[in-house]
């Protein structure tokens, strides 16, 4: 019969607690819970619950990491800037707020270098406003005109930035704009103009995937090499107001609105999706991710209603302590 000793050389640590230092494929009982554990690598995602925003919202943007987010603008209703800092447990409020008041827009970059541009002011006018984050407060920017776009794509960073698709209300833009800290200028088009869509990835890395086309909507993907867009793979399931976050060859997509709000969570892999047989626990639309597709974060929302709802993501082929059964 072959054994743990047999195949290792070693014979199964017997610890009291979980190890803090622990490899993937290292087995150990801990008698304190009486089981037998493993370190392997995850081959579904899976989500878990995190800390509520103190300000629940919809139609809110974000940056940043699953361990240092930051969450901003969105509607309660009213409109609010409010701005709050994650650190992986909790959020924090800050007491600074966004300078231009506005929802469905987009973010990009960091917890201490972030972006807010765009979003819907007051019907029927979409906003222009580009803000910048430097970690403590937000200062207008007052660069070359953004085009007035609402509930569109957005991705990069805080110097390096795309804006694409969306409406300026009383059409849906194909346009994308660069942002490099001081400027917009014009990039490529959206093969398919689509407003309601999510963006990641970089500026010269994009990917542009789901959306709204006057009706219906979309699963088109698009990817995005710093001056032209193409058309890749469809996601499988069409949805609006959805949210992700990863890159342009990893990412993961969770949320959105068919005929309803969905939890239906799909994984990229630089060719194609597939359905990630966990979704979120809450279903929702209208929400903002951040960090990436092995270490994701999703936040705020509406259900119907507003949500406060935090959901980590741990994406598969990262390594996780599984407790060993028999059956």
């Amino acid at each position: 019969m072959t054994t743990y000793y047999g195949l290792y050389g070693q014979k199964v640590q017997y610890l009291a607690s979980d190890p803090t230092d622990v490899q993937v494929g290292q087995v150990w009982y801990n008698s304190t819970s009486a089981v037998l554990k493993v370190r392997a690598v995850s081959t579904v995602g899976t989500f878990s619950s995190g800390g509520n925003l103190a300000t629940a919202r919809s139609g809110l943007a974000g940056a940043g990491t699953q361990t240092a987010a930051l969450a901003f603008g969105g509607s309660t209703p009213p409109k609010t800037g409010a701005t709050e800092l994650y650190n992986g447990t909790s959020w924090t409020s800050s007491p600074n707020s966004m300078n231009t008041v506005r929802y469905l827009f987009a973010g990009a970059g960091t917890q201490t270098a972030a972006l807010g541009f765009g979003g819907y002011l007051n019907t029927p006018t979409a906003s222009t406003a580009t803000e910048e984050w430097d970690g403590t407060s937000w200062t207008s920017q007052t660069p070359s005109a953004l085009t007035p776009r609402y509930a569109h794509g957005g991705c990069g960073t805080q110097t390096a930035a795309l804006a694409f698709g969306g409406s300026p209300y009383t059409s849906i833009l194909t346009s994308t704009q660069n942002y490099d800290g001081s400027a917009w200028t014009s990039g490529g088009s959206l093969n398919s103009g689509r407003m309601y869509l999510y963006g990641t990835g970089i500026s010269t890395a994009a990917l542009a995937f789901g959306g709204f086309t006057s009706p219906p909507n979309t699963a088109a993907t698009e990817a995005y090499n710093g001056t032209s867009w193409t058309s890749v793979n469809s996601m499988n399931t069409a949805r609006r107001v959805l949210a992700g976050a990863g890159t342009q060859t990893a990412t993961v997509a969770f949320g959105g609105f068919t005929s309803t709000q969905v939890a239906s969570t799909e994984l990229w892999n630089g060719t194609s999706w597939t359905n990630n047989p966990t979704g979120l626990a809450t279903a929702r639309s209208s929400l903002y991710g951040a960090g990436t597709q092995t270490a994701g974060l999703a936040f705020g929302g509406d259900l119907p209603g507003n949500s406060a709802a935090t959901e980590e993501f741990t994406g598969p082929g990262s390594a996780q302590t599984k407790t060993v059964t028999v059956s």
